[in-house]
């Protein structure tokens, strides 16, 4: 009786092992194949013992399995296999191309030059900072003056200014 008990035991555990292993190691769902017949076999002999110790199993089994999940998943990432599978997010540098929403703000209402034609998206110069627009209509051609009329996000959208 005790052997049996160890025995469910032992397939709660290989069952925690085989599914931190699928997460590591690609087997194509064999490894999750395995971990749920440990599973199984281990409920099947809690039941065997009695009924009690079986729904008990179970209810081990359900909390057991997700929480050896989300902390492998958890873990994952900071290993030396996780962070070579998977992706960083880009750093930014101080000046990169493109502004912040805040600094383009402050750009409303500011007069710029159309330094390459606006088809409706172009580059214009505003006080030597070159920045890509998009016209409010139409074509605008090179060299015509524009004012800043919208900020949306890293937008800017521009009207010609009349003389």
């Amino acid at each position: 009786m005790i052997w049996t008990l160890l025995f469910a035991v032992f397939l709660f555990l290989a069952c925690s092992v085989l599914l931190v292993a699928e997460i590591f190691l690609p087997s194509g769902g064999l490894l999750t194949v395995g971990a749920l017949a440990c599973v199984v076999g281990g409920i099947a002999l809690a039941f065997q013992q009695s009924l009690g110790l079986g729904w008990l199993s179970v209810g081990v089994a359900v909390v057991l399995i997700p929480t050896v999940l989300v902390i492998a998943y958890r873990i994952f990432p900071h290993t030396r296999f996780g962070q070579s599978v998977t992706l960083t997010p880009s750093q930014r540098s101080v000046g990169d191309a493109v502004p912040d929403t805040a600094q383009l703000k402050e750009l409303l209402g500011e007069i710029g030059k159309v330094k390459t034609p606006l088809r409706p998206v172009g580059i214009c110069d505003f006080s030597g900072r070159r920045l890509e627009c998009v016209a409010e209509s139409g074509y605008v051609e090179i060299g015509n003056d524009v004012e800043v009329i919208h900020v949306e996000g890293t937008q800017l959208t521009v009207r010609i200014k009349e003389a």
